[in-house]
């Protein structure tokens, strides 16, 4: 897993990856993908009007369990790459990630996801969604054109669009107007 400054002398201690027992990270692994398969059914469960402020409550609080559950994980191993704990937990990292209320978090983990996706160890994807993320928060404009105003279906700003599909295809996203075009027939 990649490390950042903040991780534990523990972690720090293996080098550019920590030695991880099978059961360790077997166990990280169901951990990540439980939490994340539980934002899901929460998050299906808030479209519902009713009983909606209430799931929406329950749904920031275990964002936020599984925001701190995933910067516990992180702090002890660094980040939880395809390569260390397997494809979907990874996965279900990020999906923790772009889903926890914490700006700052986000921001060092979207720099060890840029070390792992450079390394071959998670998907250069992961980068993208977390990259674009980021920027959109702060009011900048995106690299891939993953981020969509879910009221207007657009895309948030874009950096270069001119250059953006093949900046999507490098990451393995197809063009944007064929996702804009499946997220309107969806929507």
């Amino acid at each position: 897993m990649h490390r950042g400054p903040g991780m534990s002398d523990a972690a720090r201690a293996g080098g550019s990856r920590p030695l991880l027992v099978p059961a360790l990270v077997a166990d990280l692994a169901a951990e990540l993908v439980r939490r994340a398969g539980e934002d899901r059914r929460l998050t299906g469960e808030a479209g519902g009007a009713h009983r909606a402020a209430l799931v929406r409550r329950l749904v920031a609080a275990g964002r936020r369990e599984n925001g701190d559950a995933l910067k516990a994980i992180v702090h002890r191993h660094g980040w939880p790459t395809a390569q260390a704990v397997g494809e979907d937990a990874s996965t279900a990292a990020l999906m923790i990630l772009l889903h926890t209320p914490d700006l700052s978090f986000q921001l060092s983990c979207r720099d060890l996801i840029a070390e792992a996706a450079a390394d071959g160890a998670c998907p250069a994807l992961h980068h993208a969604y977390i990259a674009d993320h980021c920027a959109v928060e702060l009011g900048q404009p995106q690299f891939y054109g993953t981020r969509v105003n879910p009221a207007t279906l657009r895309p948030y700003e874009i950096r270069n669009p001119l250059t953006l599909d093949e900046r999507r295809h490098d990451v393995g996203l197809g063009p944007l107007d064929a996702q804009l075009r499946a997220l309107r027939q969806r929507g």
